[in-house]
C-alpha cells in the first residue's frame, strides 16, 4: 500500500511513539478494505508499539481502522482508506494516541480535559478536500485527549448510502451524537466555543487584559503573515486577529505560479505562514471575528465577542470570499446541492449532472476537474464569451461531457425542498426563460472583499475594496490594509504578500513620523 519512500518518512515518525497503539480494522469484502488492510499490515510494520488486531465482527462501518490507547483509553476512527490529504490525519492520530506530545496551548488542552460529557463525533469528508483534514485533526486531538470523545471519519465516497441518508451534499459536514454540528471549516477553538458554553466568554476576557499594541494586523492571510513578519522584525509589539489563519488560501488546491516554489499546496503554503510568524514574537489571536473600527486616543478593533484590542497603528488585510449569484434559492440550498469548492465537494456527485456558474479561470477549472467526476457539467456565463486561458478553454471544449452556455443569466435555484433539482437562467439573446435538471451548482463567479464591517470607518470604493495610496494608507491616517480587500489590482498571492509588506513598512514609518 505505502511505497519505499512513504514508509520510511513513516517509520521515522512513528520512533517518536512513548505508548502501545492498537491499530483495529474492520474488513467486508471490498476492494477499499483489501487497500485498509494492507494500509494497516505496513504500519503496524514499522513500529514495535503498533499492534494489529481485527474487529470485523463488532465492527459497524466496515471498511474501518480504530486507532486506538490502550494507556489513554481513547479511540479514533477513520472509515474508509485515510490516504490523499487525510494521511496526515492517520499519522498524527498515531502519534498523539501514542503519547507524543500535541503541540497546541496547554490551556486548551485542559479545556478539552475537562469536557464533562459524552461527545461521539462523525465528519463526513472527501479525500480531494482541502479542508476536511483541518477540522478531523482538531476532532481527533481532542479524542486524543479526552476518552470521553469518540471521532469517525467516512469518507463520502465509500460510504455513499450513509451520505444519501442523511442528505449531505457539501463536506465537512460534523455530527455530535447524530445531529449535524456543523459544515465547513471550523476551526478547534471554534468546536470548543461549541460544546463549552462558557469558552467565548472566557476569551474574550483573556483578551481584554492584552497590553496595546504597536501594530494590529487583521486577517491571518499571505498578506497580514507578511506585515507580521516585517512588523515584527522591525522590534514592534505586534498582533494578529484573524478568524481563520491561512484565509482564503487554506482552501486553495494547486499553486504553481508561487515564484521560487514550482508547486505547492494551500494548507502546505498556510503551514508554512504561520511557522514563519511565529518565529518571531507574534501574538496570534485565531478564530476571533473583528465587527468594528474605532479610534478614541489609540484605534480600537471590537471583536464579535465584545473584547476591544488596542493599537497604535493598524493593518487590514480581512481578504475575500467567494460572490455569491443572490438568486431565489441560492441560500436556502446552500450545502444542499449549492456549493462554492468543487475539490471539496465534487466527489458526493459522482455520476450526476452538475453545473458551474462561471467562465473565468476558476469556473473552467472547476468544470475540467469535475467533468473527470461526474455524469455531465454544463458551464453557464453571463457574458457573451469566456474570459478564462485560452489552454483551458480548449481543454474544455476537448471534453466530451462539458457543455458550455454563453449569454446565460442564472435567475433561480430550483430545489425539492431537501437538495437541489436543477436551476433556471434567462438566455440573453433573447429573453427566454431556461431550465436545466442537475443535482449540484457549482459557483465560481469571483470574490467579494471582507470591508462589510468597516463601511464608514475607511473609504472604500462601491465594491467594497478598501482604497489605498502607494504606502498602503487607507483615508484614516494611522490605519493601512494590504491584499484582496483592497483596490489593489490583479487578486494573487504574491502579490497580497508583497502589498503586505508595503503596509507594514507604511505603518512603521507612520509610527516613527508620529
Amino acid at each position: 500500500m505505502l511505497d519505499t519512500n512513504l514508509k520510511n518518512q513513516l517509520k521515522t515518525y512513528l520512533q517518536n511513539l512513548k505508548s502501545p497503539v492498537e491499530l483495529v480494522v474492520a474488513l467486508d469484502g471490498s476492494d477499499k478494505a483489501a487497500e485498509l488492510k494492507s494500509l494497516a499490515e505496513d504500519i503496524a510494520s514499522l513500529s514495535s508499539l503498533i499492534h494489529l488486531k481485527d474487529e470485523t465482527d463488532t465492527a459497524v462501518l466496515k471498511p474501518s481502522m480504530l486507532v486506538r490507547s490502550t494507556v489513554k483509553n481513547t479511540e479514533i476512527r477513520f472509515a474508509g482508506v485515510p490516504m490523499g490529504h487525510e494521511f496526515t490525519s492517520l499519522v498524527l492520530a498515531l502519534l498523539h494516541s501514542g503519547g507524543h506530545t500535541i503541540k497546541e496551548e496547554a490551556a486548551v488542552l485542559e479545556q478539552i480535559a475537562a469536557l464533562q460529557g459524552e461527545f461521539n463525533f462523525e465528519i463526513f469528508v472527501s479525500l480531494s478536500c482541502q479542508t476536511c483534514p483541518e477540522v478531523v485533526q482538531a476532532l481527533n486531538l481532542m479524542a486524543a485527549v479526552n476518552p470521553a470523545i469518540k471521532t469517525t471519519m467516512i469518507d463520502g465516497a465509500v460510504f455513499p448510502d450513509e451520505v444519501s441518508k442523511r442528505n449531505i451534499m457539501a463536506v465537512p459536514t460534523v455530527y455530535l451524537n447524530g445531529q449535524q454540528f456543523s459544515q465547513g471549516a471550523i476551526t478547534l477553538t471554534n468546536i470548543l466555543n461549541k460544546v463549552d458554553s462558557g469558552a467565548a466568554a472566557r476569551q474574550a476576557e483573556a483578551l481584554k487584559t492584552k497590553d496595546n499594541f504597536d501594530m494590529l494586523i487583521v486577517g491571518g492571510g499571505p498578506a497580514g503573515s507578511a506585515a507580521a513578519i516585517y512588523a515584527a522584525r522591525k522590534g514592534l509589539n505586534t498582533g494578529i486577529v484573524a478568524e481563520r489563519f491561512g484565509g482564503q488560501v487554506a482552501d486553495t488546491v494547486g499553486i504553481e505560479n508561487f515564484i521560487s516554489v514550482k508547486e505547492t499546496e494551500g494548507p502546505k503554503l498556510v503551514a508554512n505562514l504561520e511557522s514563519h510568524v511565529r518565529h518571531y514574537e507574534v501574538d496570534i489571536m485565531n478564530s476571533q471575528k473583528a465587527v468594528k473600527l474605532g479610534k478614541d486616543e489609540l484605534f480600537e478593533i471590537t471583536l464579535e465577542n465584545g473584547a476591544v484590542l488596542k493599537s497604535k497603528s493598524i493593518v487590514l488585510s480581512p481578504g475575500a470570499r467567494w460572490r455569491e449569484m443572490n438568486v431565489p434559492g441560492e441560500k436556502e440550498y446552500r450545502g444542499k446541492g449549492v456549493a462554492y469548492c468543487p475539490h471539496c465537494d465534487g466527489p458526493l456527485f459522482k455520476g450526476k449532472k452538475v453545473a458551474v456558474i462561471g467562465g473565468g479561470n476558476s469556473g473552467i477549472e472547476a468544470a475540467i476537474d469535475l467533468a473527470g467526476i461526474v455524469q455531465h457539467v454544463t458551464v453557464l456565463e453571463f457574458d457573451s464569451k469566456l474570459r478564462a486561458d485560452a489552454v483551458l478553454i480548449k481543454k474544455a471544449e476537448s471534453m466530451g461531457n462539458i457543455t458550455i452556455i454563453t449569454q446565460a443569466q442564472t435567475t433561480e435555484v430550483l430545489g425539492d425542498g431537501q437538495r437541489v433539482v436543477g436551476l433556471q437562467y434567462t438566455d440573453r439573446t433573447n429573453g427566454e426563460s431556461k431550465t436545466v435538471e442537475l443535482a449540484g451548482i457549482f459557483v465560481q463567479i469571483g470574490l467579494v472583499p471582507n470591508t462589510e464591517w468597516l463601511r464608514g470607518a475607511v473609504e472604500l470604493t462601491p465594491r467594497g475594496e478598501i482604497i489605498v495610496d502607494s504606502h498602503g494608507q487607507t483615508s484614516l491616517k494611522g490605519v493601512f490594509a494590504a491584499g484582496d480587500a483592497t483596490n489593489t489590482p490583479y487578486k494573487q498571492i504574491i502579490i497580497a504578500m508583497g502589498s503586505g509588506a508595503t503596509a507594514a513598512l507604511g505603518a512603521f514609518d507612520y509610527l516613527i513620523r508620529n
